[in-house]
């Protein structure tokens, strides 16, 4: 890959996948602390809200502006996770799509050529890149749950778990050429599943649970990449965490103005200061996803692959 003559942080193109067979999966359930099966709900019944939280997500984004495209689940193979396409798949600036090693067998079946293959449609893919063979020797990176990117400062954020390992991060880096930032993050001693819940970075701000960073060098290392390129950094708790307040991804709309998008339970967690801390940088949507963060362990920013490819020009 070449870097774009001007690197851009975030995009008003997303890709979503409308759920068709969503639930509770007991692969992913050993490392994902997130999940919750509490049994209070059928499984239809977790299914048809979960449609409906979807549903009522994208009307909120595309109200604010954002240009979703939405691509159905197919009902068959069964997909209880294909809400999540960013662990998947990552779409970069320079026509680069690139796919990758999933630890859970069920959700390797959300990898779909026919997807990145209506995107052409619209957008320009010129290099295809495939990482899933690495799923044979049992190493995995799963996109943009594993890793938080820097775009413009061309660094690749990523704690190390079960779904992220770190000689493919560095296979990764050496592709996009990024240089890796990589540390240990811990819950109850237990690896964080993917970095992307516990940290979210902005063009001009980073949102981070730094108590989940046991080791104070790594801390430090990080608090130092964060101040070399102009990040202001908000800080929430590990209940915040929990709430999926790190789980968050800035966007912008037609008019290039910035939104912050996260759900309803990340936004009430937050107290006044950090509301106001986010709100000098960026306007703020939330929607509520209760029921999608209980059973799936994800959350908002899970649901939204970012499309940075060059678009098709009409006529």
């Amino acid at each position: 890959m070449t870097a774009p003559s001007k690197t851009q942080q975030t995009t008003s193109h997303i890709l979503m996948i409308r759920p068709a067979q969503f639930g509770f999966n007991e692969e992913t359930a050993g490392n994902n602390a997130f999940q919750i099966n509490d049994g209070t709900l059928t499984p239809a019944q977790v299914r048809r809200k979960a449609v409906a939280e979807f549903d009522h997500f994208v009307q909120l984004l595309r109200a604010a502006g954002v240009h979703v495209t939405v691509v159905q689940d197919t009902d068959y193979p069964l997909k209880t996770d294909a809400v999540f396409p960013n662990n998947w798949v990552s779409f970069h600036a320079d026509g680069t799509v690139i796919t990758y090693p999933m630890y859970s067998a069920v959700r390797r079946l959300e990898r779909r050529e026919e997807i990145l293959n209506n995107l052409t449609q619209q957008f320009q893919i010129a290099n295809r890149v495939q990482l899933e063979a690495h799923e044979n020797r049992e190493k995995f990176l799963e996109g943009t749950g594993s890793m938080i990117l820097d775009r413009p400062n061309r660094i690749a954020y990523a704690c190390i778990s079960p779904r992220t390992d770190e000689g493919l991060l560095e296979e990764f880096c050496k592709l996009v050429g990024f240089e890796s930032v990589v540390f240990m993050a811990v819950d109850g001693g237990k690896p964080i599943y993917h970095t992307n819940v516990m940290m979210a970075l902005g063009e001009t701000f980073v949102v981070i649970c730094l108590e989940t960073i046991q080791n104070q060098t790594e801390r430090d290392w990080l608090l130092q990449k964060f101040a070399e390129t102009q990040k202001e950094v908000i800080e929430i708790s590990l209940a915040q965490m929990m709430a999926f307040a790190g789980n968050m991804l800035q966007v912008k709309n037609r008019n290039d103005e910035p939104i912050l998008v996260m759900s309803e339970q990340a936004y009430k967690s937050l107290n006044s200061n950090q509301l106001r801390l986010l709100n000098r940088h960026t306007n703020l949507l939330y929607a509520p996803l209760y029921t999608i963060e209980r059973y799936g362990g994800g959350s908002a920013r899970c649901m939204m692959a970012e499309i940075f490819l060059p678009e098709k020009r009409v006529g």
